[in-house]
């Protein structure tokens, strides 16, 4: 039976980014070596960095002045990271969820922070609005996409302060104005690679201009001037990337990507509406594209595991919502094929037959 990958992250990747990786460990650019032992200074190596770097500024139209990097560690470190490096006197963070929260946490040990506006007294169900960005703060910071609870900021904000933003999970969703940003950030796990490569796109203006110490390893400066070979980067999830940005590049690039995710999106989306046994648990105007969240309604809550149960018989992987939230979370990243998402509505409309 054909299995339809729902999982949140590590998630669903391309089967060419699989399939070329596969070969790379067995036998990475004909050095009868596997990628899992070459050296990460080797100049094969070198070049899939190279390129990697070039598909990330061509896909996401990146201007001149900023750097992008793979490191290690997740995008949890860099939650440390960004205030580390640019929290001078006060940041400003924009509260939408569990990672949002877990990066103004981190941000405090470093000075002081601004909530601007919060969406926690609706139990994140919503993207907040009319918020002020301060001007006096060095940078203000966005989780542009929710994971746990399913909103996700669509558009690029404009602020007159630094943007910096977690995208760990909708990165090459759609198009970016990465000149908006100051810098981007995220965990590969979702739309890019296997865990254990982070990237970053930063303005290397941004730099520099606190009072700290920063220790070597956490200073964007040197990652900057090493062109991510400081220290041994992760090799294999860094390859992975390369394939799938070239993916990306073969299937049309991020306004293709847009356009099947907003297909994807629509169809799973306008089923929970309609359907009696489901509800949305995120405002529609703020419902992600990425990460579809919903719970049985009013009334079926009795029928839940029978419906999990069924939907797993049936080939659905990884619909069981966050441990903190419950329900079901459908996950539509770029490589989750439209016809999975088609399968599941059906499975949806078969259950609901099923009890009536």
């Amino acid at each position: 039976m054909k299995k339809h990958n729902f999982y949140a992250g590590p998630s669903i990747l391309p089967q060419f980014t699989i399939e070329n990786t596969i070969k790379a460990i067995e036998n990475f650019s004909d050095m009868g070596l596997s990628l899992l032992e070459i050296s990460h200074r080797s100049k094969q190596f070198i070049a899939v960095v190279d390129e990697a770097t070039a598909l990330f500024k061509e896909l996401l139209n990146i201007p001149e002045g900023y750097s992008v990097l793979f490191l290690g560690g997740g995008a949890s470190t860099q939650f440390a990271m960004v205030p580390f490096n640019l929290l001078n006197k006060k940041a400003a963070y924009l509260n939408t969820g569990v990672w949002a929260k877990k990066a103004l946490k981190e941000a405090k040990l470093f000075g002081e922070v601004e909530v601007v506006a919060s969406s926690e007294d609706k139990n994140f169900s919503y993207i907040p609005k009319g918020y002020k960005i301060p001007k006096d703060a060095d940078y203000f910071h966005i989780t542009t996409n929710n994971t746990i609870y399913g909103t996700e900021i669509k558009e690029d904000i404009s602020s007159e302060i630094p943007l910096v933003a977690d995208m760990s999970s909708d990165i090459f969703s759609r198009p970016v104005d990465v000149s908006k940003y100051a810098m981007i950030y995220g965990g590969a796990q979702k739309n890019l690679a296997p865990s254990g490569v982070t990237f970053v796109i930063i303005k290397n203006d941004i730099l520099g201009k606190v009072d700290r110490m920063i220790p070597t390893m956490f200073k964007y400066e040197t990652h900057i001037e090493n062109e991510s070979m400081f220290n041994t980067p992760p090799v294999v999830p860094i390859y992975a990337a390369l394939q799938t940005l070239k993916w990306l590049k073969a299937n049309g690039g991020l306004t293709k990507m847009k356009e099947v995710n907003e297909k994807k999106a629509a169809l799973l989306y306008n089923e929970i509406d309609r359907n009696p046994l489901f509800k949305g648990t995120a405002n529609k105007e703020d419902r992600s594209l990425m990460n579809i969240c919903f719970v049985m309604n009013e009334g079926y809550e009795k029928h839940e595991e029978a419906f999990s149960a069924y939907a797993t018989a049936q080939g659905m992987v990884g619909l069981k919502g966050h441990r903190s939230v419950g329900g079901f979370r459908a996950s539509t990243y770029n490589a989750l094929p439209i016809e999975s998402v088609q399968v599941l509505v059906k499975v949806m409309q078969d259950f609901e037959k099923s009890i009536s």
